[in-house]
């Protein structure tokens, strides 16, 4: 069976997409609009899987949801393609940025989003949360600048979901050219054939 991907517009998803794309799996895309005033995903998606969330990935009889486990999922799946390389520091760093990227990076990101809809309260939010976010933004950039890829020299999944939040910090915490290695990785990422061909199949797409 075709894996189904239940895609959300300007979502977590957009890698699962992706990594589809590096991995050269045939897939098929279920899409989903986010509503235009809250934002939120539709109740469709609650059919689908009861957290109504995106992404969720159908494989057969299977429905597996949280990025990171699609990722690792999909990393099996094709035969431990962009999965940890060889050496042990680097199988380390793969796992640890695997899970950094919603564990760490990712909860800030999504505080700053909500509290720049508080008017008045929000500005005096943002002030605390900025310094909170700049210092993972220095750890990243740090990161990047001893390597071209998270676990090492070759992309693997640990990068496709660095992505999504490193994409956020461009649009709503000021990641940029005070960061080079960071803006780099990114251009680079942006530039891959399989990272754009997830855009075209995708639909639009606010961070690429």
């Amino acid at each position: 069976m075709t894996l189904i991907v239940h895609h959300l517009n300007n979502s977590r998803s957009q890698r699962i997409l992706w990594m589809l794309e590096e991995l050269d799996l045939p897939y098929e895309i279920k899409h989903y609009q986010r509503d235009a005033k809250t934002m939120l995903a539709p109740a469709a998606l609650r059919a689908v899987h009861p957290l109504g969330k995106s992404p969720v990935l159908e494989d057969d009889s299977r429905m597996i949801v949280e990025t990171g486990a699609i990722c690792e999922y999909l990393v099996e799946k094709a035969d431990g393609r962009l999965g940890p390389p060889t050496h042990r520091d680097a199988v380390l760093r793969y796992r640890q940025f695997l899970h950094y990227a919603e564990g760490s990076l990712m909860p800030p990101l999504l505080v700053m989003l909500v509290v720049s809809r508080i008017p008045l309260m929000g500005k005096a939010a943002i002030r605390r949360i900025q310094p909170m976010i700049d210092r993972h933004l220095d750890y990243v950039e740090s990161e990047l600048a001893q390597r071209p890829w998270f676990a090492g020299d070759a992309m693997s999944a640990a990068d496709i979901m660095m992505s999504f939040p490193l994409e956020a910090a461009v649009s709503r915490a000021g990641l940029g050219a005070s960061r080079p290695a960071t803006m780099a990785w990114l251009a680079k990422i942006h530039a891959r054939p399989a990272y754009q061909h997830a855009l075209e199949r995708g639909g639009p797409y606010a961070y690429a």
